[in-house]
């Protein structure tokens, strides 16, 4: 018998599994190919957790993976001698998001560790806050982000607040790993556990800490006294985590004109008015457009489910219509806005840091230079910006000012230690106010940025190859281009390779190679001539390869070009390797 079918007959025949998993499983049993689907592999408990369609089976998100996912975390907090710390447990809008938080925290209580779970859905910022403020070891946040509606996901934090690294990481995995059997998860009756001291429900007292923590980041309350009035706001939770604190925080700071797209306001698993909600899709804004027209909005917002990514739309005084901002524009804008007001107000310190990720925009590296601060470059996904404000508070050197990357998450403070869309639709609606006062709009701010430092356009192809042998072709991508690196792209000559794997950087002019100081990743990374760059990198949560570039222009219209023409030779290169 194949393994996915003995493991199949194993769920349907064990006591250990309940009545319900098993009349699912019961109901595919003419259906061949689902079963194998389901049961073929484990889902993979990854550097990011978990992440997956619901669904009974071993490769689906069900309340066993859960349990054996959190029996492995609790082992690795038990052997760091950390149980006595407690974990905090946050949830999203997402189906059976709860439910998936109480098998957690159950688990745990079972293992001795002590659980604080929220008492109703709460962004991942909020969370990332939760586990420092309380002093846990350890925070888990069931999300699965802006994928599908089908979805859903596990994430771990470590005590620092961010999303786990080196070690914990792998740490974490292995023992993950090592539970092969899942009745081997401990678990405990709820009433027991919160008897025992060992589930604690928390709200309120964690909301008013955190709203209160961003209130301190605003640098001007003046001009927001002064312009409230006259800003309108479109806000848009997409069916998430975003609409009451997004809300608190703007009404308590005397912004009066917020205006919620009410189709999108409440919280849907099924996030009926979107394929998908994503901040980064035009369809997102489609509602809170409509609206923002009819009310003549100055900008519009749109926060993802578990509320740690923004999108933007800003008006045009001049033509009336509404621009994007894509996720390297808004972070853009809002570092330029918190360190010249910083400066403005009170100076920089002399080690501040401006941190971006590797595929985030040049105009980064301008707008750092410009001011004269440090800028730190750290490998794709916010828990590295996280790391670096851990290593600056344990070192007692370097200032965090300002963290983002492209894919529309940004920090400002240190609060939270994970992208926060809270925080970032404050700071947004302040700048707007700031520039209202100077008879600006956010497209103007971002106008006189480009001519500040020059007309950077970044864009991104991904192609998407499912199943084993997509994983093989991914693989056989980069295997070609580390083996063959090119020496042009287009118009643009290659001046330097990265390979992260290798912790290599080759200077094509003269041969040197040099380290490049990062953790191990299978990314890389071309330099062109003109400030442009292109960077290759297989999705570490979808099944899909993505090719990262931007250009410098001279003019909006210079840089669409140049964008549209790096773009074409980037897709004739991966149609080559096809």
């Amino acid at each position: 018998m194949e393994a996915y079918r003995k493991a199949y007959e194993e769920w349907l025949s064990n006591p250990y599994f309940d009545e319900a998993t098993k009349a699912e499983l019961k109901a595919i049993e003419n259906d061949e190919n689902e079963i194998k689907e389901r049961f073929y592999t484990g889902l993979a408990f990854g550097t990011a957790g978990l992440r997956g369609i619901i669904g009974a089976g071993t490769n689906r998100m069900n309340q066993y993976v859960v349990q054996k996912a959190t029996q492995g975390l609790a082992n690795y907090i038990i052997k760091a001698g950390g149980q006595s710390k407690g974990v905090a447990i946050a949830f999203d809008s997402r189906h059976m998001s709860p439910e998936f938080a109480d098998f957690a925290a159950l688990t745990l209580a079972a293992n001795g560790i002590k659980a604080y779970v929220f008492e109703s859905l709460r962004p991942t910022p909020e969370l990332s806050f939760a586990v420092r403020e309380l002093g846990c070891i350890a925070g888990i946040n069931i999300t699965a982000s802006h994928n599908p509606p089908e979805y859903n996901g596990y994430k771990v934090y470590w005590e620092d607040g961010a999303q786990i690294t080196p070690p914990h990481d792998t740490g974490i995995m292995d023992e993950v790993k090592a539970i092969t059997d899942y009745t081997a998860a401990k678990t405990m009756d709820k009433d027991a556990a919160i008897a025992a001291g060992l589930y604690e429900v928390i709200g309120e007292k964690i909301d008013d800490a955190f709203i209160g923590c961003l209130k301190k980041l605003v640098l001007h309350p003046e001009t927001i006294a002064q312009e409230s009035k006259n800003l309108k706001i479109v806000y848009t939770p997409l069916h998430g985590t975003g609409n009451i604190p997004a809300r608190r925080v703007l009404k308590e700071l005397g912004f009066e004109n917020v205006y919620v797209v009410p189709e999108q306001e409440l919280p849907d698993g099924d996030f009926p008015t979107v394929s998908y909600p994503n901040p980064e899709a035009d369809e997102a804004f489609e509602l809170g457009l409509k609206m923002a027209k009819e009310l003549d909005a100055d900008l519009v917002l749109a926060t993802d489910p578990d509320a740690d990514r923004l999108g933007v739309r800003v008006k045009d005084s001049k033509t009336g219509e509404y621009h994007t901002l894509t996720g390297n524009m808004s972070g853009c804008l809002l570092a330029d806005y918190e360190i010249s007001q910083k400066k403005a107000l009170q100076g920089l310190p002399e080690d501040g840091v401006l941190i971006k990720t590797i595929v985030t925009t040049n105009m980064a590296d301008a707008i750092a230079k410009y001011y004269g601060t440090g800028l730190v470059e750290v490998l794709t996904g916010f828990k590295y910006i996280g790391q670096q404000i851990l290593g600056f508070e344990q070192g007692g050197k370097g200032t965090y000012l300002f963290g983002f990357e492209e894919s529309y998450g940004c920090l400002i403070g240190t609060h939270a230690r994970d992208k926060d869309a809270i925080v970032a639709v404050m700071a947004l609606a302040e700048a707007a106010a700031f520039y209202k006062a100077q008879g600006k709009t956010l497209w103007d701010a971002m106008i006189d940025m480009y001519e500040r430092y020059g007309y950077y356009k970044d864009d991104i192809k991904s192609i998407t190859l499912k199943g084993i042998e997509g994983l093989q072709k991914i693989q056989e991508i980069l295997d070609t281009l580390r083996k063959n690196p090119p020496t042009q792209i287009g118009e643009y000559q290659v001046t330097s390779v990265r390979d992260y794997k290798a912790d290599t950087i080759t200077d094509l002019a003269t041969g040197e190679v040099k380290p490049t100081g990062l953790p191990n990743s299978n990314v890389l990374y071309y330099d062109l001539t003109d400030d442009a760059w292109l960077c290759v990198r297989p999705s570490g949560t979808e099944p899909k390869v993505k090719f990262y570039y931007g250009i410098k222009g001279t003019s909006l219209e210079d840089a669409d070009a140049k964008s549209a023409a790096l773009g074409e030779q980037v897709l004739a290169m991966i149609n080559q390797m096809l």
